[in-house]
């Protein structure tokens, strides 16, 4: 989802009470819609008032898109208590302090966000602008920032700010500046023609000795927890997930966890393992993609290889030393490919995207990148390279391979995947390298063989 999309009545009657539950508006009041689209919250906050003879708040929605904000600005002329505001909200002065606010901001990622100087005015200007942000999270920022003390805030977003580390200063400024009252996991169908994992977040503008948030999961269980403080992800909590108490984590006790090969430009680099010709075989090595493997079968015998250019010891052959290779990547078409990728202009234009790891000729365990059940296999004999869409893991000693393998396949890893890896489309998990460095391993999983 990026940027305006409108949100369901039926959803958006639900925010509305969840936003005036423990206190209804009078006339007194300020509300704020700091993305208003064309209206639905605010129409929703009349319906809310009307239906109860409350007289409604003095209402300020704040829209981008001039269109829309047009089309706002018509639906409410007969409102006089409305005001639609035509500008960028992040950087506008909407006249704090509002008693609620609530909203649907815009799902916009940083590489949507304009061009560099947009970006770093962004980073200049929020705190939470780190890493790979998305502008639902400096929407949280600055709507605390103009919320009154003891005011109300309801946001649909997506829930990915619960478990990324790209949200860990978001985490951090809410429970410093907020108790969260309530976290909603809604259907990922919510928004037609969409696929996401959206939240209601509801949160109340001040501290108390012992807050707690309320959980409601898809599947309708709910539980009161205590969430962490420090920007440490929620989701362990949410999920009922108890913390490890063993010292060991799997990025500690392996040397690597890592994405396969990224060359930038497969269709040069991997071929059908059965028609490289007699020239380059002694350059390739048979490679497995993630379309190779199978939940519950096994490893498969491999069908494609890869075209190295780099020699035992990881460095980049020199172009003179590729013989028959070099005449194959330099021919026309392939020459062009390789050149039309944007690691050539810190590399020389045969080598890989990614540098290539000695280590990933080790004996090590296999996975894909995003799987709807995580499952894991080993690869013996150290053979196989694995490409982007399969990651490995090389333990400390080969004779632990079966051990962690087997503890990785069972039950209580698979837990600890649902309740810290972050959500792709349909219900799949998307096994992330710097999320499974901090697995907690129990010591029965790293024990050698006899």
């Amino acid at each position: 989802m990026k940027g305006h999309v409108p949100t369901p009545d039926a959803l958006v009657d639900e925010m509305v009470a969840r936003l005036f539950a423990d206190s209804p508006p009078s006339n007194r009041d300020r509300l704020l819609d700091p993305g208003c689209g064309g209206g639905a919250f605010i129409a929703g906050v009349l319906r809310w008032c009307q239906a109860r003879g409350i007289q409604t708040p003095q209402i300020t929605g704040v829209e981008l898109n001039p269109a829309l904000a047009n089309k706002a600005r018509k639906r409410f002329a007969d409102f006089a208590s409305v005001q639609i505001v035509h500008a960028n909200y992040l950087f506008s002065a909407a006249g704090r302090p509002f008693t609620f606010i609530i909203g649907n901001p815009p799902y916009v990622s940083l590489v949507n966000l304009g061009d560099k100087k947009q970006r770093d005015r962004y980073r200049a200007r929020f705190a939470t602008a780190r890493g790979r942000f998305d502008l639902y999270i400096l929407f949280f920022e600055r709507a605390l920032e103009d919320l009154a003390d003891d005011g109300r805030l309801v946001f649909i977003t997506p829930e990915k700010f619960l478990y990324v580390s790209t949200a860990e200063q978001l985490r951090r400024l809410l429970m410093s500046d907020a108790e969260v009252h309530a976290i909603d996991l809604v259907p990922e169908d919510t928004f037609a023609n969409f696929t996401t994992y959206p939240a209601i977040t509801t949160l109340h503008k001040g501290q108390s000795a012992d807050p707690q948030t309320t959980v409601r999961l898809r599947c309708g269980a709910r539980r009161i927890i205590s969430l962490p403080t420090e920007g440490q992800s929620w989701w362990p909590r949410l999920m009922e997930e108890v913390p490890e108490s063993e010292s060991a984590r799997l990025g500690d006790v392996c040397v690597r966890i890592s994405a396969g090969i990224a060359t930038g430009a497969d269709e040069v680099y991997v071929q059908d393992i059965n028609a490289i010709p007699a020239q380059l075989r002694v350059f390739a090595k048979p490679a497995i993609a993630g379309r190779d493997l199978a939940l519950d079968a096994p490893l498969p015998a491999p069908r494609r290889a890869i075209l190295i250019p780099y020699s035992e010891n990881g460095d980049l052959l020199p172009s003179e030393k590729l013989g028959p290779l070099g005449s194959y990547l330099s021919g026309s078409s392939n020459a062009a490919a390789l050149r039309r990728r944007s690691c050539i202009r810190r590399k020389p234009w045969y080598a890989f995207h990614d540098n290539y790891p000695t280590d990933i000729l080790r004996p090590k365990i296999v996975f894909k990148d995003i799987a709807k059940r995580p499952y894991f296999w080993i690869d013996r004999t150290g053979g196989l390279i694995p490409l982007h869409s399969v990651y490995y893991i090389v333990p400390e000693r080969d004779d632990q391979l079966d051990s962690l393998c087997e503890w990785l396949n069972g039950d209580q890893a698979r837990r600890w995947m649902l309740a810290n890896c972050q959500r792709a489309a349909n219900g799949y998990l998307r096994l992330q390298s710097s999320v499974l460095r901090r697995m907690p391993v129990p010591a029965s999983a790293l024990r050698g063989g006899s």
